[in-house]
């Protein structure tokens, strides 16, 4: 039986041997929403890159870019981070991103056999991916620059929910994920309410996206590293 383990910063990526492992990487709130958001809606490739100025050289190979820092859209760049950015007129193009966190876990986690981009909004997709894959799995969760946060360890706890059937629990790290899952899902947001990023996006007057964010099983979308780039490898998933 394959296992799940949890790693809650990008910071601890070097305690885990993920060579031969199906990496999971989450930012709930909000790259990798973002994305799975934009594969939806028929983006073809999506470039995570870690540095501002990286992102920028994609522009002269006709790809669209995109920022954000410390929740903000970054100057001179196409698209910031909100996923209702992505919902209409990418069909067909290639997006490079750079952000605070998200794109960091997705970039440091190459050593894995497969980059799996999760979110709550392709939840049940991913489990099925995994499911087929067989793969031990480490879900590296984004956090906040280093540390940890909640809404991606709920994320953790969800997908481990999902799999407890099917794959053991490595350590502590996954019980605990599981744990404050069960204990925030019937009202999620609410649950979040208090922690720092929700405080954080608030503060900046972003509120829709994250109760957008926090939806369960919207897309079937499967994004997978790829040729170093993402691309969507949805088969004839069906959402259960």
């Amino acid at each position: 039986m394959p296992s799940i383990d949890v790693c809650y910063s990008p910071e601890l990526i070097h305690l885990y041997d993920l060579k031969g492992k199906a990496v999971v990487a989450v930012d709930i709130l909000r790259a990798t929403s973002t994305m799975v958001t934009a594969f939806a809606h028929g983006v073809a490739q999506i470039i995570p890159v870690m540095q501002l100025e990286e992102c920028l050289t994609f522009a002269s190979q006709g790809c669209l870019t995109a920022a954000e820092r410390d929740g903000i859209k970054a100057e001179g760049f196409d698209l910031g981070n909100s996923p209702f950015s992505y919902m209409e007129g990418l069909e067909g193009r290639t997006v490079a991103i750079t952000t605070t966190n998200g794109t960091r876990a997705i970039r440091l986690s190459e050593d894995a056999q497969e980059i799996v981009i999760g979110s709550f909004l392709n939840l049940q997709a991913v489990v099925q991916h995994l499911v087929n894959l067989q793969l031990d799995v480490v879900v590296v969760c984004a956090g906040w620059k280093g540390k940890f946060n909640l809404e991606d360890t709920l994320f953790a706890g969800a997908l481990a929910e999902r799999l407890q059937e099917d794959f053991s629990f490595e350590n502590d790290a996954t019980l605990a994920s599981l744990h404050l899952y069960q204990a925030a899902k019937a009202d999620i947001v609410k649950y979040l309410g208090q922690s720092s990023h929700v405080k954080r996006l608030a503060n900046l007057n972003i509120h829709k996206d994250v109760s957008f964010c926090l939806q369960h099983d919207v897309y079937d979308v499967v994004p997978v590293w790829q040729q170093d780039a993402l691309v969507d490898v949805r088969a004839n998933y069906k959402l259960a």
